[in-house]
């Protein structure tokens, strides 16, 4: 996964002082990454476990980033020194720098201003963008570790029925991989079974298994993994839920049925689907 520390520019516009204790904002904590720069405090924060966020790229460009989100907002203590933009920008970038990290931008003055950083760790990143006024007593981290939202809502049987019967074919989201193998992930239990009980409930049914991926990879390779995918669900189908074998056909498209553009991971995550047709 790979890793991004974006830093961004904050406006130039002072921000008041909270009137606030001196003392991190109840159930606020450091990013476990990245810690606060000495002498201040959490003033505010937010978490999510799946959000969005768009990160400032050189030339006024903007990269929005999906994923485990984090906003941390900090201010100077009372008494304490205070460090510069530049100082703040400097600090994170080479916090990062050891393990990878890339300077992507740095727009910083005395006033205050945005880094962006990347940080690479095994194919994603995760991306941290500070956001620096008041001459450096206050900043703001956002960061977001890119990942798929992880599905939490799944076809019922009977939705699973409808779709079939009124379009011939539905496609779901809800399988899951371990990356670039066909080895279904536990998560998948839900969604396979309201497959299960469809076929079970409709002894006539019969489906085509359908593998698709992105693009990602080589052509031959995805056509492999598409096939092997869909191999895999009907084996479990079959397996788990004591469905005769003869009902259930596979077929894989490999990269060449995008639903999709392939040139976001919002797209590619779209492209990557398991098909279910009805077999007349």
């Amino acid at each position: 996964m790979r890793f991004v520390l974006a830093i961004t520019a904050a406006a130039l516009l002072a921000v008041p002082a909270p009137v606030l204790a001196q003392q991190d904002e109840e159930g606020c904590k450091d990013h476990p990454m990245l810690s606060r720069f000495s002498g201040y405090y959490i003033s505010d924060c937010e978490t999510r476990d799946f959000s969005s966020y768009d990160f400032t790229l050189p030339e006024d460009a903007e990269k929005r980033v999906e994923g485990r989100y984090w906003r941390i907002s900090y201010w100077m203590k009372e008494g304490a020194k205070s460090a510069s933009p530049l100082q703040l920008s400097r600090n994170y970038a080479n916090a990062l720098a050891p393990r990878g990290g890339v300077k992507v931008l740095e727009n910083v003055d005395t006033a205050g201003g945005t880094a962006t950083l990347r940080l690479p760790a095994g194919g994603k990143n995760i991306w941290v963008e500070v956001s620096i006024s008041n001459g450096g007593e206050a900043y703001t981290l956002t960061v977001v570790e890119e990942a798929g939202m992880e599905q939490q809502v799944e076809f019922t049987e009977a939705e699973l029925a409808r779709a079939l019967n009124e379009k011939g074919s539905v496609a779901l989201y809800g399988i899951l991989f371990d990356t670039g193998k066909a080895t279904i992930k536990p998560e998948s239990a839900g969604i396979l079974a309201s497959v299960g009980a469809l076929l079970k409930a409709d002894a006539a049914l019969r489906l085509e298994i359908r593998g698709h991926t992105d693009n990602v990879g080589a052509p031959a390779s995805n056509q492999r993994l598409s096939e092997e995918r869909a191999a895999a669900v009907k084996a479990y189908l079959v397996k788990t839920f004591t469905i005769a074998a003869d009902r259930l056909t596979t077929a894989g498209f490999g990269d060449t049925k995008p639903v999709a553009d392939n040139t976001s991971d919002r797209g590619r995550a779209q492209n990557r689907r398991v098909e279910l047709m009805r077999i007349k």
